[in-house]
């Protein structure tokens, strides 16, 4: 009896071995991710073209590069004023925001004026890059590409999918945070 407790005692420690990792049936190349990434460049790379033609034909303003992929040019600038909006600053603003052709989208009114916790409340991404740059009482034109828009998904009412937009942005006032 003994013999036999011991050699199924020493079958079980043999035979427990740690637990296994299951292995995916189906294994992705990952060829989707690649193909979308081209795609996005290629849009990019056609959106970009299309600013640069913008720009060769606007021969009355001074277009910048933002550090996000933007483009813009001021409207108003302020050159006595020097603070721009810090996360957490309340920025008070109006916007418009156009097709390339200049065809209104949104037009000011039907934004109306807002009030803006910089980098703690939802806004597209190229405006909420734009309002860091831009001082009280300043307004400036900016080109985004769609990927700073409303991307793929367009804001499913009046932007499509992949549209690059033209907004005009004015800050009227920056509240700093209070610490």
């Amino acid at each position: 009896m003994k013999k036999i407790t011991l050699i199924l005692l020493g079958l079980l420690l043999f035979n427990c071995k740690g637990p296994e990792p299951r292995r995916a049936i189906k294994q992705s190349s990952g060829s989707i991710i690649k193909e979308s990434v081209a795609r996005n460049k290629r849009l990019l790379q056609e959106e970009e073209k299309l600013f640069q033609e913008i720009i060769a034909k606007d021969t009355t303003n001074t277009y910048l590069h933002s550090d996000t992929g933007s483009w813009y040019f001021y409207n108003v600038k302020d050159t006595t004023n020097s603070y721009t909006a810090k996360p957490k600053d309340l920025v008070t603003m109006t916007y418009t925001i156009l097709s390339t052709n200049n065809d209104t989208i949104y037009s000011y009114k039907e934004i109306d004026t807002i009030k803006y916790k910089v980098d703690l409340q939802e806004l597209f991404p190229g405006l909420r890059h734009s309002v860091k740059l831009l001082k009280e009482n300043e307004t400036a034109t900016f080109l985004y590409p769609s990927s700073l828009g409303y991307g793929y998904h367009g804001d499913t009412k009046k932007i499509g999918v992949n549209v690059p937009l033209k907004a005009t942005i004015s800050i009227l006032k920056i509240e700093k945070e209070n610490k």
